[in-house]
């Protein structure tokens, strides 16, 4: 019998929207996985029979990854304070995004997921509770957590834990915009090399796009935010945007987003906002454009192909849509079966090579990422983060 469900006073004002007949009573249930039809089954899964398996495990805790869940089930941990296009609406309303997330693990990566929204928004509370209960899971998605406090949250919990942790807004995000720019570059005949990118927007997804694509040889990269662009003459940075500033912007722009533009080869857009269509028609011949703010991308796609010779957004119903579930169900279940000890830049690039290798002879200027329904992809990715891994030497 499942649990009651709360009755509409009055006339029920959800009634005709598909939306809240799909996520009524949560998307998520926890089903055995053996029967329990006897008094043995009883008595081998709980107690006296569990008393051996339990006693075995503290002699030897390694046994846990075989004989518990815990290997196969990935936490997707948010304070709700940074809900893409909703902003920060708190964990009771991010809860439906969260348990969104782990359908995705399920349907796409095969992994178990449990969502964890939090209510505090201190590092120091978050990073002590995901450490605690930690033991309970395979994996740590971080989602949805404001910048810059998700940098510091991501980077100590990393150094804290032996299993996978990765803040999907940013490596995510970072995975799939680097396997459709490869792409992209093919299409106009360009190496990464060759390409000069300005980036709109320097907060989690921002930062982690520009740290791989430095990782994967960019020619020349700008990174702005609300103030202009990044240079080491700004003094009201933080110390994740003076990192930016010092890495970044080898032709050393101190103006506007929009100047920055001028020439520039591709334009990547992680900050909503909107840009005017003469700083896209100042790009260069055969330039590439990147919008991905949700639900509102910053230029105009319809606009945008007047001027760019590849254009992608973040959504859906768009040609060339970078979503995020091209990698994280792949980089986690690649990781878990390999036994890491975490993602290291080595597993991101693997799995940004391997969504661009399944477009293949498909590649066009409206295809230069997969589908997000294309199966193929999880077991790509995962097979190339795996072998990644275990190259690497970080494996159990």
């Amino acid at each position: 019998m499942g649990a009651p469900q709360p009755q509409p006073i009055g006339p029920d004002r959800f009634a005709d929207d598909p939306a809240f007949a799909v996520h009524e009573g949560g998307k998520l249930s926890v089903r055995p996985t053996r029967p329990i039809e006897t008094v043995a089954d009883l008595a081998l899964t709980y107690t006296p029979g569990v008393a051996r398996v339990s006693s075995a495990i503290a002699g030897d805790p390694g046994l846990a990854r075989r004989f518990t869940w815990a290997p196969r089930v990935v936490a997707v941990v948010s304070d709700g304070t940074a809900v893409l296009g909703l902003g920060d609406i708190g964990p009771a309303a991010s809860l439906p995004v969260m348990e969104g997330k782990a359908c995705l693990f399920s349907e796409f990566g095969g992994l178990s997921a449990v969502p964890v929204v939090l209510s505090t928004t201190d590092v120091d509370a978050i990073v002590e509770t995901v450490a605690a209960i930690a033991p309970s899971f395979g994996g740590i998605n971080l989602e949805d957590i404001s910048a810059p406090r998700c940098f510091e949250i991501e980077d100590r919990l990393r150094a804290r834990l032996d299993i996978p942790v990765m803040h999907d807004d940013q490596h995510g995000t970072a995975i799939v915009v680097l396997a459709a720019l490869r792409n992209a570059a093919r299409v106009v005949g360009r190496e990464l090399g060759d390409l000069r990118v300005v980036v709109a927007g320097a907060g989690a997804a921002g930062i982690a796009c520009t740290r791989i694509l430095l990782e994967a040889g960019i020619g020349d990269i700008a990174v702005a935010d609300s103030r202009g662009v990044l240079h080491a003459g700004r003094e009201d940075l933080t110390p994740v945007k003076r990192w930016a500033a010092e890495n970044t912007n080898r032709a050393g722009h101190t103006g506007t987003m929009v100047e920055a533009l001028a020439g520039a080869d591709v334009y990547l857009g992680l900050s909503g906002g909107s840009v005017p269509e003469s700083a896209i028609a100042a790009m260069a011949p055969g330039c590439i454009v990147f919008s991905l703010a949700n639900p509102i991308p910053e230029v105009d796609p319809e606009m945008a192909a007047r001027y760019a010779a590849v254009v992608a957004t973040g959504r859906s119903g768009e040609p060339n849509q970078i979503n995020n579930v091209l990698a994280f169900p792949g980089v986690f279940r690649g990781a878990i079966d390999a036994g890491a000890t975490g993602i290291t830049e080595e597993m991101k690039l693997a799995a940004a090579t391997a969504i661009a290798e399944v477009v293949g002879d498909e590649l066009r200027a409206d295809h230069v990422v997969p589908s997000p329904l294309d199966r193929r992809v999880a077991t790509a990715v995962a097979e190339a983060v795996a072998a990644c891994a275990r190259e690497g030497g970080i494996t159990r």
